[in-house]
């Protein structure tokens, strides 16, 4: 719009707050519009917190609708030192007592002595090349090929260039002074089964002997972990394996042995169901749900003094919301004996709609009666457990075609956009009103300053004028 601006040349109008006050006037419903616009805006922000809850809601219910939820299971043992163990699915709870004889362990062995080097750097290929060769276990034979001059180094950065389960390093095992530098050769693996052999060793350490002089010192030898499960003084089981952790001989359990059982001594190793990790999921499911709960109830007030209703107030879907909700959760399951409803548990529904649960309760039904809890949530075939109930209820509450919370969510954002929408429209022809305002009075301001102007041009003299003129002439007579 162009920049017109009145005169003010005295006629008595300010025209400027005339057309402030008219465009004032009709920007009035202008602004309800925008108001009504920032509160479904309100009113859908809150829609969409309250269906991220619900998909909360829906998350902790999944944990409560997989058998994997429930087959969880704990296991500990009595001398830590020995061994730790851990449970996992299919594991059965029991007592079982273990004994560890003897430790895995990976072979290193080193040249002898007699065929040390005093430097590292020190040529140990007297050829035009040389070649060292090994095998792992029944593994494929590993060949590295060394120039002349090569160093002892130089062997050590080869080998373990191959990364081929064998690792090199260099042990000094003379004195400062006379240092005696020999290659330390580590399978990677242990077990009796890993062993290294030296197949082929063209350097000056003699891996082979091939001289009469050399050889190699065993630092550790390759053995494999042995256990002996059961009672020592029955008939018990022992147990071989090439690794201390040993996850196939009871089921669903790992051990991790860590030293060998004292003498006259034994471990014990527990496994029971992991109640505690199956109490949490419970209550993360309450949790979830008092959330969804609370932030409906906060949300659905009236202040009859302002007469004000909150986001929720008199609103129908966030009714729907928790009366679903609440029969998903606490309704009976049919087709279950025993255990049938959450209040079993301890749940108990306050006077504000949100749940608690009584702990020793619960406690006592994880203990005595897992199976029950367990069928309560994720149902039988029969029966269609909490955990889907719920899961379900959400589903429906979201489903594009027709759930109660994306139909809602939906139409206030249809109705946002077309406040939007007519709040443009109408701030358009506001504009345009304006302009022509300002046009139309900028016209009358230049009118009456003409009309003053002509005004002034054909006023009569001024009655002072002729007084003066008037005694001029009596004083020229006499």
């Amino acid at each position: 719009m162009a920049n017109i601006s009145f005169g003010g040349l005295g006629n008595g109008f300010d025209f400027q707050q005339v057309v402030n006050q008219l465009v004032a006037a009709k920007q009035v419903p202008i602004d309800q519009l925008s108001a009504n616009q920032q509160t479904l805006q309100s009113k859908l922000t809150d829609y969409q917190t309250l269906g991220s809850d619900l998909l909360a809601l829906q998350t902790s219910a999944g944990a409560l609708n997989l058998s994997t939820s429930f087959d969880r299971f704990t296991a500990s043992s009595s001398d830590a030192n020995v061994l730790s163990a851990s449970a996992a699915s299919g594991a059965t709870p029991g007592n079982y007592t273990v004994n560890v004889t003897q430790l895995a362990a990976a072979q290193q062995i080193i040249n002898k002595a007699t065929t040390s080097v005093a430097s590292t750097t020190t040529s140990i290929v007297s050829g035009a090349s040389a070649n060292f060769s090994f095998t792992v276990g029944s593994g494929t034979q590993q060949t590295v090929t060394l120039a002349s001059g090569a160093s002892l180094d130089d062997l050590k950065t080869a080998i373990n260039d191959l990364g081929a389960g064998v690792t090199a390093s260099i042990l000094n095992t003379g004195t400062e002074t006379t240092p005696a530098y020999r290659l330390v050769v580590n399978s990677t693996t242990s077990g009796t089964a890993n062993a290294i052999t030296i197949n082929a060793d063209g350097t000056s350490l003699d891996f082979l002997n091939t001289s009469g002089t050399g050889g190699t010192d065993t630092l550790q030898a390759a053995q494999d972990a042995i256990i002996v499960l059961g009672d020592p003084t029955g008939n018990p089981v022992t147990i071989q394996r090439s690794t201390n952790t040993i996850t196939d001989a009871i089921a669903g359990v790992t051990l991790s042995l860590k030293s060998k059982t004292p003498a006259g001594s034994t471990d014990n190793v527990a496994v029971g169901i992991d109640t505690a990790s199956i109490k949490s999921n419970i209550k993360a499911l309450v949790s979830a749900y008092n959330t969804i709960v609370t932030f409906i109830d906060a949300r659905n007030t009236y202040d009859s003094q302002k007469q004000l209703g909150g986001t929720f107030f008199a609103e129908g879907t966030p009714k729907t919301i928790q009366s679903r909700l609440r029969q998903a959760l606490t309704d009976d399951v049919g087709g279950l004996t025993g255990l049938t409803a959450v209040a079993q548990l301890g749940f108990q529904t306050q006077r504000d709609g949100t749940i608690t649960i009584d702990d020793s309760k619960l406690d006592d039904a994880l203990n005595t009666n897992y199976t029950g809890i367990k069928n309560l949530f994720i149902g039988q075939a029969s029966s269609t457990g909490v955990g889907k109930r719920i899961s379900d209820a959400v589903d429906a509450l979201d489903a594009v075609d027709n759930g109660a919370l994306a139909l809602h969510e939906n139409e206030l954002t249809t109705n946002i956009s077309d406040l939007g929408k007519s709040i443009t429209q109408k701030q358009d022809a506001l504009s345009q009103y304006q302009e022509q305002l300002q046009l139309q009075y900028a016209q009358l301001d230049g009118l009456l300053r003409q009309m003053q102007t002509t005004l002034t041009q054909f006023a009569p003299p001024s009655t002072s004028s002729s007084s003066n003129t008037s005694s001029s002439s009596s004083s020229s007579t006499a």
